[in-house]
């Protein structure tokens, strides 16, 4: 979607290259190690961002915020905890009440160990002392797949995988991840409301390009962006896919690394 917009803007054919593999890193090496002249760029989102780079065991010797040039945050991607009907729980007190009087604790699935799905239930855990056990699993889908199936009984996952399943009853939404309600489903409280005050876990994507991308650049592609997310035919396709736009230029993007990296690191150090 992105790329059809800056193809537009800049009136250039721009080709979209997926390139798979540790968690998103793998991508972010090859733009990385590309020419910093404006025609290679990229989409990275959080876990490659600000998680990845803080887990000694990947060995993936990367520090995409020293060799990558921000240039936009473009989406915000809500977070949400679900449960299946059958749970014998519907709000995360509940859950969390519950978990520390069942003697194996109440099992959760993620999209991974190191996420920020799996990361938001471990702060949870630290601040509530809820007796949670996690589930690491490849992806959103494959822990619905498990939560519908009542293989588990919670499951921190994206609100893109879960809206369908929660707007048609099969599983209870019990809280957002992030510090305030996600206006596509704002029925759903905030962990901060629910239990802890205070609590913001966020997954996001935003665009990159080099080290040493000239500033022109940056400035010309951030405009670009900045228009699309502002027009209404593209922000209905992104809320489509459950996300909301979250439009931050190269400076304010910067800033916010600084300290979703910080954060992050505290998190996985102290798992």
């Amino acid at each position: 979607m992105v790329g059809e917009k800056l193809g537009d803007a800049l009136g250039k054919a721009v080709v979209t290259d997926n390139r798979p593999g540790a968690g998103g890193t793998t991508g972010l090496i090859g733009l990385a190690r590309s020419t910093a002249d404006g025609h290679t760029l990229g989409v990275g989102a959080t876990g490659a961002l600000v998680i990845n780079p803080h887990v000694p065991e990947l060995g993936l010797n990367f520090n995409p915020l020293r060799e990558l040039t921000p240039i936009a945050k473009l989406i915000d991607i809500p977070l949400v905890l679900v449960t299946h009907p059958g749970s014998g729980f519907r709000t995360l007190p509940e859950m969390i009440s519950q978990s520390k009087d069942r003697s194996g604790g109440i099992a959760f699935g993620s999209t991974g160990t190191n996420s920020s799905q799996h990361l938001s239930v471990e702060l949870l855990k630290k601040a509530t002392g809820a007796n949670l056990v996690h589930v690491p699993y490849r992806g959103s889908a494959p822990a619905m797949t498990d939560l519908l199936g009542e293989q588990i009984q919670m499951a921190s996952v994206d609100l893109t995988s879960a809206a369908a399943h929660i707007k048609a009853g099969k599983v209870i939404a019990l809280a957002v991840t992030s510090s305030k309600r996600v206006e596509l489903a704002p029925e759903i409280p905030t962990i901060a409301q629910s239990a802890v005050p205070g609590f913001d876990v966020s997954a996001w994507m935003g665009m990159f390009g080099p080290a040493g991308l000239a500033a022109t650049i940056v400035e010309q592609v951030s405009g670009h962006l900045r228009t699309a997310l502002s027009d209404d035919a593209f922000r209905s396709r992104v809320r489509n896919l459950a996300c909301v736009e979250a439009f931050l230029g190269p400076h304010e993007f910067s800033e916010f690394l600084e300290r979703e990296s910080t954060k992050m690191r505290a998190l996985v150090q102290s798992g």
